[in-house]
């Protein structure tokens, strides 16, 4: 999966919403200062989260922007999907319209289960979850497997 910059400073805006009060309203230029994120291309992605109706916006001197929901309420993946659309396609195909066949045939069932593991991380890991700090036990658990791997290749490469 690769992931573009917009939906990359999408997700850290949103969770960075995610911290605030309820009721209260963020400016773009405190968010884009508190994620390091261009103010005006913030901008833009604010606009298709509030146009995919993620967050809420309130215009005027003490307007700003506001998560449309709770954060618990939020995953992920909503966030990745307004802004990059599918997690996960092949060359913008239906994965049941693939045209493999031969020894190629079971690698569709490869891009599905590729698209199932993302999802049960994306869509099971709220903008709550990562505020607090508190992840999903099966997300916790993926990362910590993936940082004991890099930590032992790091030490087989010394």
């Amino acid at each position: 999966m690769r992931m573009s910059a917009k939906a990359e400073y999408a997700v850290r805006a949103m969770i960075e919403l995610a911290t605030v009060e309820g009721g209260e309203l963020v400016k773009t230029d405190d968010l884009a200062k508190a994620q390091g994120i261009p103010a005006q291309f913030l901008v833009d992605i604010l606009s298709d989260l509030r146009t995919d109706r993620l967050v809420r916006s309130h215009r005027g001197r003490d307007g700003g922007y506001e998560l449309a929901r709770a954060a618990a309420d939020i995953s992920i993946a909503d966030v990745l999907r307004c802004i990059d659309g599918p997690l996960a396609s092949v060359r913008d195909i239906g994965l049941g319209d693939l045209p493999y066949s031969g020894p190629t045939a079971a690698l569709t069932d490869v891009w599905r289960a590729l698209r199932a593991s993302m999802r049960s991380v994306l869509e099971e890991t709220s903008l709550a979850d990562v505020a607090v700090g508190a992840l999903p036990a099966h997300v916790a658990m993926l990362a910590s497997d993936y940082r004991n791997q890099e930590s032992a290749r790091g030490h087989a490469a010394t």
